[in-house]
């Protein structure tokens, strides 16, 4: 519902922030990885953001780059991580470190972060091992490579809003030559898709 904010940055409460867009203070928990690269008060500031509503609050989380928001809204897919652990998570190791322990299957990495024991380290790597495959929007492929994170990103977003799954929206995004614009490629991916079917 509410996907990006920009605006003057008016307090900074770590990990509170207060964003005045025209007039309306946003009150935007953020991971340390945004915080720490935050302009100083009364600078502008763009946050990509994700709307949690919940019978009592909403809440509203803001993320310095989209790869951030991704990597959350992943994992509080996860049964028993919600969007405070999944914030704890990010603020102690980027989406790089993220991506790496999932592929290394390094539950010792998670377990550093507070708010994460054994067991929930173990269904996080489990659970993300293919959702943070090579190739996800914003981070580095197995090799290093970094794959072309906007347009892929955005394709993948809109297969997923289209009902997709993870697998075959993930398999569609991975078949399309990385230099395609977003309305090119969700219209290849969904040919490829209708073909699979």
């Amino acid at each position: 519902m509410i996907g990006r904010i920009t605006g003057l940055l008016l307090e900074k409460f770590p990990p509170l922030v207060l964003v005045d867009v025209q007039g309306v203070g946003y009150e935007i928990d953020v991971p340390m990885s945004t915080f720490y690269n935050l302009p100083a008060i009364g600078g502008q500031i763009t946050l990509h953001t994700h709307l949690v509503v919940r019978e009592d609050v909403h809440l509203l989380f803001g993320f310095g780059t989209e790869a951030e928001r991704q990597a959350f809204r992943q994992l509080v897919k996860i049964s028993g991580v919600g969007a405070r652990t999944a914030l704890a998570l990010l603020s102690g190791m980027s989406v790089a470190d993220l991506h790496h322990a999932v592929a290394a299957q390094d539950s010792g990495r998670l377990i550093k972060i507070p708010g994460i024991g054994k067991k929930t380290a173990e269904r996080l790597l489990l659970e993300l091992r293919d959702k943070l495959g090579p190739g996800v929007a914003g981070v580095p492929d197995a090799t290093g490579a970094a794959r072309s994170s906007t347009n892929e990103g955005d394709v993948l977003n809109a297969l997923l809003s289209l009902g997709y799954n993870d697998r075959e929206a993930s398999w569609a995004v991975k078949q399309l030559s990385p230099d395609l614009s977003v309305s090119d490629g969700i219209r290849q991916a969904l040919k490829l898709l209708s073909k699979e079917k």
